[in-house]
């Protein structure tokens, strides 16, 4: 396993359109590894393949609840003080091919982030729901329904095989504000 780079705007790979995945072999778990690996060092809550420069429709996702059962954890990590937080529980996710086929109406606001977009957060509208159709790593197929930040996430993630960002998604002002403040997050890093 391995930590890719991830592609951050304006990288214009991120404006490809993904081709789905053909061939379930040892390549693709490779991958879906080095993904997960990259995700969680980063950290993040979600990666598409495009993000790291692969243009494959791989998704992976895992919203890490608290895990409730496990004892908290202390933690000095933050200016020397100490504090005690729940540990996250994994809950990987894999989706190939995934396509969404019936989103609900009704629309949910959730502030979004994003890895390729660092520091730079936006309120977006999606459907509250949606029922997916995806691959698992051995290519068979799940239809599953989605609901709460699981269906937005993977809303956000699948805008990535078709080269949108969720800064897409914004007003033309709300975005170049959103970029402005980007550029000076990384001359300031």
């Amino acid at each position: 396993m391995a930590i890719r780079e991830i592609l951050e705007v304006p990288d214009p790979r991120l404006k490809t359109i993904s081709t789905p995945v053909e061939t379930f072999d040892d390549e693709l778990k490779t991958l879906v590894e080095d993904m997960f690996e990259t995700m969680y060092d980063a950290p993040g809550i979600g990666l598409a393949a495009i993000q790291v420069g692969v243009p494959k429709r791989v998704l992976v996702i895992d919203l890490q609840p608290e895990d409730e059962e496990a004892e908290p954890e202390v933690c000095n990590a933050h200016g020397g003080e100490e504090h005690t937080h729940q540990p996250l529980k994994k809950e990987p996710r894999i989706f190939i091919n995934p396509e969404i086929l019936d989103p609900a109406e009704d629309l949910v606001t959730y502030q979004e982030g994003c890895l390729s977009v660092p520091e730079i957060y936006a309120d977006v509208d999606r459907p509250a729901t949606c029922r997916v159709r995806y691959q698992d790593l051995d290519g068979k197929v799940h239809e599953e329904q989605l609901d709460g930040l699981m269906a937005t996430c993977i809303q956000h993630e699948m805008d990535h095989l078709e080269g949108i960002l969720f800064i897409d998604h914004l007003s033309r002002l709300k975005k170049q504000m959103a970029l402005k403040k980007l550029e000076k997050f990384r001359k300031a890093a």
